[in-house]
């Protein structure tokens, strides 16, 4: 089944803040990330984005690219949004470290290419 439109526009939404979040941490430490609150905000909003482009994908969609593990993505966004006083940046420095590098190879998959 082919998405339509809205879950390529949501999927674009996810690579975009993902990359941004790449290009944001490239460079930093762990150590550096755990005592840049202004680094942590942006990465948090980043993630919530993620995850709220996530929760509107179509289930048909998200039924047939398993390989994106959306319940945890959603499940995240949710923790950030409403849960906030539990934030553990060192969870978050394992989003930034690991599974955003891991979204975005499965994004750029399935995101068509911008024709210019």
């Amino acid at each position: 089944m082919q998405p339509d439109e809205r879950d390529y526009a949501y999927l674009w939404d996810m690579l975009d803040a993902a990359q941004t979040i790449r290009a944001f941490t490239i460079n930093v430490t762990v150590n550096q990330y755990m005592h840049d609150r202004k680094l942590q905000l942006a990465v948090e909003r980043l993630v919530e984005i993620i995850g709220e482009a996530a929760r509107n994908v179509s289930e048909p969609f998200k039924q047939s690219h398993p390989e994106i593990l959306w319940k945890g993505i959603i499940g995240q966004r949710h923790v950030l949004a409403h849960e906030y006083g539990e934030i553990k940046q060192e969870r978050m420095w394992a989003i930034v470290s690991v599974h955003i590098p891991e979204l975005i190879s499965k994004l750029v998959l399935l995101v068509p290419a911008e024709e210019g």
